[in-house]
């Protein structure tokens, strides 16, 4: 997974969740983090956001983690795939990788704000690739 040094910020600062913090401090292999060259400070959004889509568009990239509704319809704009974290979540479920219940109740007790008819919807689309 790629993240440009804004989204490593917020995901470092004491906003967020004690274990993303402590995951942030030693980063896993997995996690890289890569400064766009070109960044377009127009898009109105916030530094992570327009980091991210920066990096995106320089290297091709087009599924995007977003969750904001701006930075999701400037993603979509822009020709990029977005991915919201409970789309992620899902299909993470769907492939038999993670408990999808188990992690929306870790979600909750973030910072997180998590839409339940979102939510509801995934959990009916997980019963129905169920055998």
């Amino acid at each position: 997974m790629l993240i440009p040094p804004a989204v490593a910020a917020e995901l470092s600062s004491e906003c967020a969740p004690a274990a993303v913090i402590d995951l942030m401090r030693e980063p896993p292999p997995w996690l890289q983090i890569i400064a766009p060259k070109h960044i377009d400070r127009s898009l109105g959004l916030d530094a992570g956001e327009t980091e991210a889509i920066a990096l995106a568009l320089e290297l091709g990239i087009k599924p995007i983690l977003m969750d904001e509704r701006k930075g999701r319809r400037v993603a979509t704009q822009l020709g990029l795939l977005k991915l919201g974290t409970l789309a992620v979540l899902e299909q993470s479920a769907a492939r038999g990788w993670i408990n999808f219940e188990e992690h929306i109740a870790r979600l909750r007790i973030t910072n997180f704000r998590l839409q339940e008819q979102i939510v509801a919807g995934a959990r009916e689309r997980l019963k129905a690739k169920q055998p």
